[in-house]
């Protein structure tokens, strides 16, 4: 079932196909600009670990919402293009345990087991709530141990953190982290960063909504963080914003072909980014924002002229 926003990116991408804007290979996706050694996304580090992550992923909340009217097969055909990509990183947040139970049959499918990192999250208020979402999450990933554990939001982060802890401490999860998706609760979130021994981040950043390179990513940076990046289209306002405009002529000097690129690759050229979390249901759109992860990225001149330009 298509949304107002997949419709405008739909026809964008329509329209952009004669120009060569949608590939089938993120080589392709480079046109006169071939990068046959990347082939594969590339990675980045996780900080103080020998752990790298490919720098594009999939935020799964919209299709695996769809999964009671669509059935199972646009999130498997999403992550399967994925995958093909080099990339493995799903993040993830429990919803209702019936929709948990069929997105745990499609991560648990011959083609994806031990294949992926999956990040998941604590979205509730209170210790028993909490407890009862961290054993949905170990359902869903089919009881091994968790890649990732978030507290979503910072909710009833007080109450969650030292369960949070004490599951990293027993083996339970691998790593652990806190998100946000505001710009009004990044001041809360430094003061997270500042005090708790998180292993990864969750922010929100793209180019329409650049306020965590101003004090967020940096702090990452010095703390030693991995950071993950959520919101890169505005859930979906960005196409919205851009839609009917040519993508600038000066787009090809850093290797973009289409307006997804232009914002993912504005978040990929900071150095704090460990991967961007695009979220679709349609494995055109994931080669599209796959693309975003070969060739040049921006330099910070280019940058400010890419923020310019959206906000015209």
């Amino acid at each position: 079932m298509a949304t107002p926003s997949d419709t405008t990116r739909r026809g964008f991408l329509a329209r952009m196909a004669g120009l060569g804007a949608v590939l089938a290979t993120p080589r392709a996706l480079l046109g006169e600009r071939p990068h046959p050694l990347q082939a594969r996304l590339p990675t980045r580090p996780i900080p103080g670990t020998d752990e790298t992550l490919p720098i594009v992923g999939l935020g799964s909340s919209k299709p695996v919402l769809e999964i009671p009217s669509e059935g199972t097969d646009p999130v498997a055909a999403v992550i399967r293009m994925l995958l093909e990509h080099g990339g493995r990183v799903v993040d993830t947040s429990p919803r209702t345990p019936e929709i948990d139970a069929e997105f745990g049959r499609v991560l648990a499918a011959q083609e994806f087991r031990d294949r992926l990192f999956v990040a998941t999250k604590i979205n509730t208020e209170g210790e028993a709530a909490g407890m009862a979402q961290m054993r949905q999450n170990q359902r869903l990933v089919g009881g091994r141990t968790l890649d990732l554990l978030q507290v979503e939001s910072m909710r009833d982060l007080d109450v969650h953190w030292p369960n949070v802890l004490r599951w990293r401490d027993s083996g339970e999860a691998r790593y652990i982290g806190v998100t946000v998706s505001s710009n009004g609760r990044h001041d809360a979130f430094e003061a997270v960063m500042r005090s708790e021994p998180l292993d990864f981040v969750q922010v929100n950043y793209s180019v329409m909504e650049p306020g965590a390179e101003d004090r967020l990513l940096p702090l990452a940076q010095d703390l030693g963080m991995a950071v993950l990046i959520n919101r890169p289209f505005m859930n979906g306002s960005y196409f919205g914003r851009v839609s009917g405009r040519t993508l600038p002529a000066w787009a090809s000097e850093f290797d973009c072909a289409t307006w997804a690129q232009f914002s993912l690759k504005y978040i990929l050229a900071h150095p704090a980014v460990t991967c961007v979390l695009t979220e679709t249901t349609n494995p055109e759109h994931m080669a599209d924002n796959v693309g975003a992860g070969f060739g040049r990225l921006p330099d910070d001149a280019t940058k400010r002229r890419m923020r310019e330009l959206v906000r015209d």
